[in-house]
């Protein structure tokens, strides 16, 4: 027993590098620099959530080494712009990386501007002939720079908010504009680790094609309701559970939306030689989907106007239109279906555990601010539904094999479920969860 437990330990030991142990030294430096100078401002589960985090960090870039630089880049920009700031906000205007670079605007527009053209070329990946893996190449290292100024402004917005007043300081996940954020970072970043995992760029297309829909949106947001705007949070907000409830949910939309666009990318492969064009129903029912969104955003927000979403309307049908005529070269370039299967049935069991955690959590955080952990709320029916879908899926993928075409179609559909649930309520419903509203 003792000789088995010490060979095991010795294993796991050999395992890590030098890298992992300075970055390790430096998660637990930064996290007992942060305990000693702001222990005074956390309350008793904060600082048990910091001692959480530090060990989650650690592991998290221990087990995707990825991290560990991203890690390091993240914190360094994020400290020069807080010591750039010098605590007064107006310097955003006066220095120059922060106008530009590093304020938390400032790096959420380049995150946009990245994403957008991290997409192109992965699309360019497809039909660049010998230049393909090269475009693929660019797109990923995009991807990678997108998700890093999104944690940028993150972080630099948290420090931001407390410049504003010590009642207003907030974690930054608390209204759209914010979860917006968290959403298109989280489902780049679930995607990256299956690019590197699978060694295949080729789905990144896909993916992306929804982060770059998320970014859209937050776009409009911004421009129509200057969402950039930090509000103070409302009561029902100002709580710890918070910090967990809504990134643990995030990464649930996240999985299930990166599921679902593999499901998409899988019944293209699997209908590429369909010569009849009216048959290919996914792609169909993309253009359908994507002009639902702005006749949807036009009738409820009148402000809205229609020029920015008559633009989304014909990148969309263009969109559309490109995949149609080139569906079979797209077909040669994705990997094989048990690769899509495979990530597909990944992406949703990750999903589907944070997911649940979540629920479980927000069922804590409602009893604690209303007084009953559950009250039928719209958002919260709408998250029950989302749910038990994925647990059927689960359930009938473990227990009676499911798999291929019929797999693929359940999950795309998965993708309406949950962008009702996501966003859907938020427009059409009203209920505790109102402050969530456009």
């Amino acid at each position: 027993m003792n000789t088995t437990t010490l060979t095991l330990n010795e294993s796991w030991l050999s395992r890590r590098n030098p890298f992992d142990w300075v970055f390790a030294v430096l998660v637990l430096a930064g996290g007992l620099f942060a305990f000693t100078r702001y222990a005074g401002s956390m309350d008793y589960y904060e600082k048990p959530i910091l001692a959480a985090a530090v060990i989650a960090m650690i592991a998290i870039g221990w087990f995707w080494r990825p991290l560990r630089l991203l890690a390091i880049i993240v914190a360094a920009a994020s400290l020069l712009a807080i010591s750039s700031y010098q605590g007064e906000l107006a310097r955003a205007d006066t220095v120059f990386w922060l106008k530009y670079f590093l304020s938390s605007q400032s790096a959420i527009l380049w995150m946009s501007v990245l994403f957008f053209m991290s997409t192109l070329f992965y699309w360019l990946g497809f039909f660049g002939g010998k230049q393909s893996d090269t475009f693929d190449m660019i797109g990923s290292r995009l991807a990678w720079a997108a998700v890093t100024m999104a944690l940028i402004g993150t972080m630099v917005r948290w420090y931001e908010s407390h410049q504003l007043g010590p009642d207003i300081g907030h974690i930054p996940v608390s209204n759209l504009y914010e979860v917006f954020v968290l959403f298109c970072w989280l489902t780049a970043a679930f995607y990256l680790y299956f690019e590197e995992r699978y060694k295949t760029r080729a789905l990144g297309a896909f993916v992306m094609l929804v982060v770059s829909a998320a970014v859209g949106f937050l776009l409009w947001y911004t421009i129509v309701r200057e969402a950039h705007e930090i509000q103070p949070l409302v009561p029902a907000l100002q709580s710890w559970w918070m910090k967990l409830h809504v990134p643990a949910n995030f990464i649930g939309y996240g999985t299930f939306s990166l599921a679902a666009m593999v499901a998409f990318a899988y019944l293209i492969k699997e209908q590429a030689d369909e010569k009849r064009w009216y048959k290919l129903t996914p792609i169909w029912l993309l253009g359908v989907a994507l002009c639902f969104v702005p006749v949807a955003f036009r009738q409820r927000v009148q402000e809205a106007g229609g020029s920015y979403w008559v633009v989304y309307a014909g990148i969309s049908a263009l969109i559309a239109a490109g995949i149609l005529l080139g569906r079979k070269r797209i077909a040669a370039r994705l990997p094989a279906n048990e690769v899509l299967d495979d990530v597909m049935y990944k992406s949703i069991t990750v999903g589907f555990a944070f997911f649940t955690i979540a629920t479980v959590l927000g069922a804590l955080w409602a009893a604690d601010a209303w007084g009953g952990y559950w009250s039928w709320d719209p958002k919260e029916t709408w998250a029950l539904i989302v749910w038990l879908n994925y647990a059927a899926w689960l359930h009938m993928r473990l227990v009676k094999g499911l798999r291929g075409t019929v797999a693929a179609w359940w999950a795309l559909g998965g993708l309406a479920v949950t962008t009702f649930a996501f966003l859907g309520v938020n427009m059409f419903l009203s209920g505790l969860h109102s402050y969530g509203t456009l």
